[in-house]
């Protein structure tokens, strides 16, 4: 693009240009199957104008002992339970700002098509804070049944003789968290230090592909017992009292997330104040997305404004697990929420 300005700005050809970059993390979740776009989210949200939270119907399975049929027992009908699950709205904004001047000083650098060629993978990061927080937050659940989710639901092998992860750390997890389910687990998203451990275990291998000139080379992609793994240094990291790194691993099965890019009324523009510093201009971005965990219902016990801060994100008081909404709640069963974690040393 030759020219962005106040007059010839096209929001949607700059967003279509935009997401022509590609946007590394979050592709990688949802070819894993881990992120599950949702079009009902999306279609709740955008016809409900200014709808930043709603509550969504969730169906019980079919239960009961199945009856004697011989002739003479009377069949009777159970029925199934309906829970109810929150889902939030998360917006975020950003703004980057050029001076006139600064272009002409370095002969038209090209400042939008800059910030064009970066704000795909910026928003990569910043939806990839927001998944890290509501991670946090579900295994910060401070009621009796989010308690024993997050008990369930994580390996700590950190106190261990040698705290690192090795062959049976992945499957006894996974086994720990789904029982008989844990083959829906499909993605683990761990620290450089974790993955460093499990290379030099030859566990993990990364998945290669063929550059244009024909030369093999390694993506920072690879599998564990079959699973696939992405490797990010912005996994949690935390020293112990004995001044030692400890990891966080998410482990993340089919559907462990809805997505829904819920949208907004203007995602780009720019916005030119030709009198300050002789000229300048300025980008802003907006996006509003929902990263609804599978089978966990966001609450809003503690949010002060119509979105979520990530720390508000991370509150385990915002969470529970989905229930039916009564006095005497009846939960989903955990085994079927897709989410888990290892802690360790490496």
């Amino acid at each position: 693009m030759s020219k962005f300005n106040v007059t010839s700005f096209n929001s949607q050809a700059f967003g279509a240009y935009i997401n022509t970059i590609p946007q590394v993390n979050k592709n990688e979740l949802i070819k894993s199957r881990a992120l599950s776009v949702n079009s009902e989210i999306k279609r709740i949200f955008a016809s409900q104008t200014g709808t930043a939270y709603a509550v969504l119907p969730m169906y019980g399975l079919l239960g009961g002992d199945a009856l004697n049929y011989d002739g003479g027992t009377t069949i009777t009908a159970d029925t199934t339970n309906t829970y109810e699950r929150g889902v939030v709205v998360v917006g975020r904004a950003k703004a980057w700002l050029e001076q006139d001047f600064a272009e002409d000083i370095t002969g038209g650098a090209g400042f939008m098509d800059n910030v064009a060629g970066q704000v795909a993978e910026y928003f990569d990061g910043v939806d990839q804070d927001i998944l890290l927080a509501v991670l946090e937050g579900i295994f910060n659940m401070t009621d009796d049944e989010g308690v024993s989710f997050a008990d369930y639901h994580t390996l700590d092998i950190s106190e261990t003789d040698d705290g690192c992860c090795g062959a049976t750390t992945l499957n006894t997890a996974v086994q720990k968290a789904g029982g008989n389910n844990k083959s829906k687990y499909t993605i683990c998203i761990m620290h450089s230090a974790v993955a460093t451990n499990l290379e030099n275990l030859n566990m993990l291998e990364y998945l290669k592909y063929t550059d244009k000139e024909g030369v093999q080379r390694s993506l920072n992609i690879g599998t564990w017992n079959g699973r696939t793994v992405l490797v990010d240094d912005s996994m949690p990291v935390e020293e112990n009292s004995d001044g030692e790194s400890i990891y966080t691993t998410y482990i993340l099965g089919k559907g462990a997330f809805d997505y829904a890019d819920v949208g907004v009324n203007v995602p780009y523009e720019i916005y030119r104040d030709p009198f300050t510093n002789g000229g300048q201009e300025t980008f802003i971005a907006r996006s509003r997305k929902c990263f609804a965990p599978y089978g966990i219902s966001y609450i809003k016990a503690n949010q002060e404004s119509l979105s979520p801060t990530n720390s508000e994100l991370s509150d385990g008081s915002n969470w529970e697990i989905v229930n039916d909404g009564m006095d005497e709640k009846t939960y989903i069963d955990h085994k079927a929420i897709p989410i888990c974690r290892i802690i360790s040393k490496g």
